[in-house]
């Protein structure tokens, strides 16, 4: 679209931004009228297999194309930084369009969890009073994220008309606040060989190494290396986590393979299959099972760290923010009245500041997802984890956030590797009519919503400061000379 006033279709005006907000060395331009829902749209061209690139086609075609962006060119924290640094400027000259684009401003982000986990923490970075809200179009093999906010499991349209389609429920679409959680890692330094345990290409795009070190970085010891960032689906930690590895190895090693969906989906089952997931008695050994691997603490809402007991089958553990796992299923379910009263226990609510925590012993005991009041072993709802790893048989383990696996190394001789979960206030997310996610506020009203942190204990205030920013914008980018969007697939 080269410019709404030029015989344009009524609907696609209410999603136009006019050049110069988005390109500040332009002259300002004035339009007759208003832009209902203005958007910014950040596609993953390789995300979906041909489907990314058709995408930003598609949507330049019918937008002004300065508000589409392709991630492999130009980075989300740079757009929106620069986006963002305008529209102010613009408001102090007295520009009111700039004001009522910032106001009404609407994000889309189209890719697997991976890409939509990376613009969650760029906004979260950005510390905006008035962050924009965010729609997810779903482009990954999960696509977890929105699929829990009724945008669907499967790939979409790239014609005129499904672009059409998905932006007028955008418009439709409610806001939805989701508690994002804050992730910290610590082990040991290696001391002889590469300076990360880590190769920087295995972390997630929302995990990445800190290097500000200083006096009063209370994160910091002296040895170790710290890494952090943020999640908005989950962590898991065990025999999943190391199919999902070995999926995006794969993929890695012959992306012409992973160009369909279904083609991708079947593929991670035979992966499955090999890594012995479905018969993992025999093919796991005892040794990786999660309580051998380590101990697990949780802490209530602002209470005190308690052990948690961990059945010596489980296999998985998940720790749960959204009602979506493994493309779509819900491991924590909806506890009956005896257990909600027995073991304290609540429905899933995606801003009640509390991470369900369940466990699996195997892929068979996934399945039993697949029925109408189906659900993992349930272990606990936390404010807080903390996972500490010790000494044992295997020298390594697998790990996951939203989708992105990495192969995390294990404790040598005393050493121990410490992962530590916890809630740091909220984003807010697009939902349809269609959004499996709960809020606590339908039932409850408003006044029960955790909007942040501020009763903090003691241990909180002290690293409060040093939680505040997310992995995945300016502080934690990679390098620009690595290719970062291969990652957030």
């Amino acid at each position: 679209m080269d410019h709404c006033s030029s015989g344009t279709n009524e609907l696609l005006k209410e999603f136009y931004i006019p050049e110069y907000i988005l390109l500040p060395e332009l002259p300002v331009e004035h339009i007759s009228y208003t832009p209902s829902c203005p958007v910014i749209v950040f596609i993953n061209p390789k995300s979906g297999g041909q489907l990314g690139g058709d995408l930003i086609v598609t949507y330049r075609e019918l937008l002004n194309k300065v508000q589409v962006f392709d991630l492999s060119e130009e980075a989300p924290d740079k757009v929106l930084h620069k986006l963002y640094h305008n529209l102010e400027k613009l408001k102090s000259e007295g520009d009111n369009l700039a004001a009522e684009i910032q106001r009404r401003l609407r994000l889309i982000v189209a890719g697997g969890d991976g890409t939509a986990n990376w613009l969650l923490g760029v906004v979260c970075d950005l510390k905006l009073d008035h962050p924009p809200p965010i729609a997810t179009m779903p482009l990954g093999t999960g696509n977890n994220l929105p699929f829990s906010f009724g945008w669907g499991k499967k790939n979409p349209g790239t014609d005129n008309q499904s672009v059409k389609s998905f932006l007028g429920q955008v418009m439709k679409a409610r806001e939805m606040k989701v508690d994002s959680w804050h992730i910290i890692m610590r082990m040991r330094a290696p001391k002889e060989g590469a300076c990360d345990p880590i190769a920087p290409l295995e972390l997630p795009h929302s995990l990445h190494a800190f290097r500000r070190v200083s006096d009063t970085d209370s994160l910091n010891m002296e040895g170790y290396q710290t890494y952090r960032g943020g999640f908005w689906n989950y962590f898991s930690m065990g025999m999943d986590a190391q199919v999902s590895y070995a999926f995006h190895s794969e993929r890695k090693l012959h992306p012409e393979k992973f160009k369909n969906q279904l083609v991708n989906q079947s593929t991670y089952i035979k992966i499955g299959c090999t890594q012995g997931w479905f018969c993992a008695s025999l093919c796991h050994r005892t040794s990786r099972n999660i309580a051998r691997l380590a101990n697990v603490k949780i802490m209530k809402k602002h209470g005190k760290w308690e052990m948690l007991h961990i059945p010596h089958s489980i296999r998985s553990i998940v720790c749960l923010n959204l009602p979506s796992f493994s493309g779509g299923l819900n491991p924590w379910g909806t506890p009956s009245t005896k257990k909600r009263r027995d073991r304290d226990l609540t429905s899933p609510y995606v801003d009640d500041g509390l991470l369900e925590v369940v466990g699996f012993k195997n892929a068979w005991h996934g399945l039993v997802l697949l029925s109408a009041k189906g659900h993992g072993t349930r272990l606990a709802q936390a404010h807080r984890i903390r996972f500490e790893f010790h000494k044992g048989a295997p020298d390594h383990t697998f790990m996951r956030i939203d989708g992105e696996p990495w192969k995390q190394p294990l404790p040598e001789n005393g050493d121990k590797v410490m992962v530590e979960i916890s809630h740091l206030g909220q984003v807010k997310m697009l939902a349809t009519e269609n959004c499996i996610a709960k809020c606590i506020c339908d039932s409850l009203g408003p006044s029960s919503v955790i909007h942040d942190d501020k009763d903090l204990s003691d241990e909180d205030s002290d690293r409060s400061e040093e939680r505040e920013m997310f992995g995945a914008a300016d502080a934690f980018r990679y390098p620009d000379n690595i290719d970062c969007i291969s990652l957030a697939r």
